[in-house]
């Protein structure tokens, strides 16, 4: 099977689909509640697609009442960019990584603690769970509305201009970026490295002018950002899980009635188990694509050291985050530290 047909099996648009995203549809005239979403994804990203998707079958369904047209790749700004104007009310949709939400709802970096969760099946137990109602409720506090599953990301993997990083040895002193979050920086910092925080819409050039020499995410971000051409080597460290909240401005939230609200949840329900379903069937393919395109992979990496040097970083976030959340949490994943 060829790279592209792979690709086709799980994308369902193509690039001319979104030929009109970058500028404001205008609305239906029989639309009642216009708004704008935002990714941080390219417009072929399993992400980007389903919110794409999501929003048309809202359309139709409301016989145009709600009209959202959706700004995949970071055409609305970085995700912190958008995170202020959701906040604002410039911008009704998005969706944001747990850890970097953490700026504006501290709880939902529990998503990032390291070495938590073997693979995405064992995070969706607890986020589809009593760990994702806590977080729901911590968001819903902040004035955002939480939809009821978090998108996925995935199991976070690091790569390296420099050098091959097979144990926590190798990440001493390495200038890594990280998203702009402090318990990825914590992290990092934990492990040995020289962490650098940045925006994902910066890390290509950053990469490519050795601003920092690797970085970290998960393996559909790193081929279709491309960065198999800046990056030579792959380390599959798993190191962290990564989900996408799908929030909504509380007051764009509040202004739509009930009825409406019901065919937005169930169809983002929809939305959510399809991406899941591409995103980890994207990621499960890409280990030999990459290869294929040059990158030297490090398939078993000796987690145990990296997770040996964590001991004072459990500690500290489990003070930050406190005994409730860090109880449920490790129902989910057994004892940490």
């Amino acid at each position: 099977m060829t790279a592209r047909a792979t690709r086709g099996a799980f994308i369902t648009t193509t690039a001319a689909t979104f030929a009109s995203i970058a500028v404001v549809r205008s609305p239906a005239k029989a639309a009642e509640f216009v708004g704008k979403a935002g990714t941080n994804q390219p417009p072929d990203h399993p992400l980007s697609v389903a919110m794409k998707d999501l929003w048309e079958a809202v359309r139709k369904e409301t016989n145009g009442r709600v009209d959202v047209a959706v700004f995949p790749n970071n055409q609305l700004g970085g995700d912190t960019a958008m995170l202020t104007q959701l906040r604002s009310g410039a911008l009704q949709i998005m969706t944001l990584d747990g850890g970097i939400m953490e700026g504006v709802v501290p709880v939902g970096a529990i998503q990032s603690i390291g070495f938590a969760f073997a693979d995405s099946p064992a995070a969706f137990r607890a986020f589809d769970g009593r760990v994702g109602a806590y977080v729901r409720g911590e968001i819903e506090a902040k004035g955002l509305h939480p939809f009821d599953k978090i998108w996925e990301n995935g199991l976070r993997m690091m790569t390296s201009s420099t050098k091959a990083v097979h144990n926590d040895a190798d990440l001493a002193g390495f200038k890594m970026r990280t998203p702009n979050s402090r318990i990825a920086l914590d992290l990092f910092r934990s492990l040995g490295a020289s962490p650098t925080p940045m925006n994902f819409s910066e890390l290509y050039t950053s990469l490519q002018t050795h601003i920092v020499d690797g970085q970290e995410n998960p393996l559909a971000n790193i081929e279709f950002s491309r960065f198999f051409e800046v990056q030579k080597y792959l380390t599959l460290s798993g190191h962290m899980w990564g989900g996408y909240w799908l929030l909504a401005s509380g007051e764009w939230w509040k202004s739509v009635p009930p009825d409406l609200q019901a065919v937005i949840t169930r169809n983002a329900s929809t939305y959510t188990d399809r991406q899941r379903r591409d995103v980890m069937k994207l990621n499960d393919t890409l280990i030999g694509k990459l290869h294929t395109q040059g990158m030297e992979v490090i398939d078993k990496p000796d987690r145990a050291s990296m997770k040996a040097k964590l001991g004072e970083f459990y500690s500290r976030w489990k003070s930050e985050f406190g005994p409730t959340v860090w109880g449920l949490l490790e129902g989910y994943t057994g004892k940490l530290g």
